[in-house]
């Protein structure tokens, strides 16, 4: 391999006679060269495994907050999510991204979306295109959850792939290529600064919990969540006896180039701290606010983790921007964040079954707003190269905060008219939510033909009685999740508490 890098540095030089010492110098920097690019090849390959093994995460997740019925439906998803995001990123997704974003003509220009590199034509660095396909598969991913045991599948599919296809590049598009209006990217960035979002917490997490919402709210909650069949509200929801999660990182594109290794180093450390302060947190204030309630305090494994997740969260903004102290101020109160947002939804009867709402949405739009405090000057010059303003502790000066604001309001305005009027057709069109037969049988079962169930999962008499009174239409809307609404007669009804998880 030596060998073969050094005789096509020999070529490149043009070297065919005797070597001198300045044609040396040259063959010495074409290796060099050449061996930077390799090393930065294999790190993005390293990175891009990291991002995507969240995908296993997700699905652990996701597998232990259903009931059993429901395993392999949402298991399949969450398969599909990747699947379905590899085709549209790779057709249309990466070029409405970053089509012609390293153009010679497109330089300094501000530009609404990419209009070339459709099917990854003219794209000559391919490990980049892998590296954002792991980010939109991860955006796409966190519905997942939040859906559970009552989406239909077509409905899956078309929004994984619209999400990942359209909505998602052009948030990319606008926060992380060099003529997205809010790059900082840019070389004349908005107010001479730009949003500042480093690994994705509004690009990536901010976009998918804001789907997740409009998605969740529409759909309605599972039966059984947070009323039994008579109306009577379930004051305590049993959780589910088994939730996992993994989160890696890896977020930087190069690490051979100047300065890399510190930009590096200082993210690892920063998201390390991050998710050891939010898990305290969230283990701590929740133990509190048990003891208070029922006397007696809970070291709840759910809370726990997510917490360590909201975290992992909102760090990822702000990890190669802020100092060690400013990544442990923001863990700690991102698990506050996600404790308050999580019982707000419980308030509100959003039935969000893997809590990803207050985990990603809430956090990501904090993290992004963390960045206008906390920033720290020689960090944005070290990474951006433009430290004209920074975090508000350091500077006095609000107008990061403002322009991390803006973004945030241009995403959820973006995201919030695309996603809510593609969900309302949907659901228009009885595409969206499980018939109630299959939601009661098991979407396994329904779907996927599977045969494993046992028999008491299942209340077979309420089943054969849906059977035969069932409607042809197979619209659901949420009011039929809801109080004061008959849905079937029947004497002998499940245990509401057999379809909370």
């Amino acid at each position: 391999m030596v060998s073969g890098v050094y005789e096509a540095c020999k070529a490149t030089v043009g070297i065919t006679t005797n070597i001198t010492a300045a044609y040396q110098e040259q063959i010495l920097e074409c290796i060099a060269s050449s061996n930077a690019s390799s090393i930065d090849s294999f790190f993005l390959i390293y990175a891009s495994s990291l991002v995507f093994f969240m995908q296993a995460g997700f699905a652990m997740l996701c597998a232990g907050s259903v009931q059993k019925k429901n395993v392999q439906n949402t298991m399949l998803k969450n398969l599909l999510d990747a699947c379905g995001a590899a085709l549209s990123f790779y057709s249309v997704g990466f070029a409405f991204a970053y089509g012609g974003s390293h153009d010679e003509g497109n330089v300094g220009k501000t530009t609404f979306i990419g209009t070339s590199n459709f099917f990854l034509m003219g794209v000559e660095d391919l490990m980049f295109w892998m590296f954002q396909f792991a980010f939109a598969a991860t955006s796409a991913t966190i519905v997942a959850g939040t859906l559970a045991e009552r989406c239909q599948m077509p409905a899956y599919l078309c929004y994984s792939l619209f999400l990942t296809g359209f909505v998602y590049p052009i948030v990319v598009h606008a926060i992380w290529s060099p003529q997205g209006f809010l790059s900082a990217y840019r070389s004349d960035p908005l107010w001479d600064s730009g949003f500042i979002d480093f690994a994705g917490s509004t690009v990536v997490h901010f976009t998918g919990g804001c789907t997740a919402l409009i998605a969740t709210y529409l759909l309605g909650p599972r039966r059984g969540r947070f009323y039994d069949h008579r109306g009577k509200k379930i004051i305590r929801i049993s959780q589910s006896n088994a939730r996992a999660q993994q989160c890696l990182a890896g977020s930087a594109i190069s690490i051979t180039g100047p300065d890399q290794s510190s930009i590096i180093s200082i993210s690892a450390v920063n998201t390390t701290l991050a998710a050891a302060s939010s898990c305290a947190s969230a283990l701590g204030a929740n133990y509190i606010i048990a003891e208070r309630r029922t006397g007696e305090g809970e070291f709840s494994l759910k809370v726990t983790m997510n917490g360590c997740l909201s975290g992992l969260v909102a760090i990822t903004a702000g990890c190669a921007v802020l100092d060690p102290w400013a990544a442990v101020a923001v863990g700690f109160f991102a698990g506050l964040v996600y404790l308050i947002t999580s019982n707000l939804l419980i308030r509100a009867r959003i039935d969000d079954a893997v809590d990803a709402i207050p985990v990603h949405m809430c956090n990501g739009a904090f993290g992004s707003l963390c960045i206008g405090f906390f920033a720290h000057p020689e960090r944005l010059e070290l990474v951006y190269g433009n430290a004209e303003h920074s975090g508000l502790i350091y500077s006095g000066d609000p107008l990061l905060l403002g322009i991390q604001c803006c973004g945030a309001l241009c995403v959820l305005g973006w995201v919030t008219v695309l996603m809510f009027p593609f969900f309302c057709v949907l659901n228009y069109f009885g595409m969206f939510r499980s018939d109630i037969l299959n939601e009661i049988s098991g979407l396994d079962a329904s779907y996927h033909g599977a045969r494993h169930l046992d028999i008491d999962t299942v209340d077979m008499e309420l089943v054969q009685s849906l059977r035969s009174t069932k409607n042809s239409s197979n619209r659901f809307s949420r009011s039929s999740a809801e109080p004061n609404v008959t849905v079937y007669t029947q004497a002998t009804l499940p245990d509401a508490s057999v379809e909370s998880g």
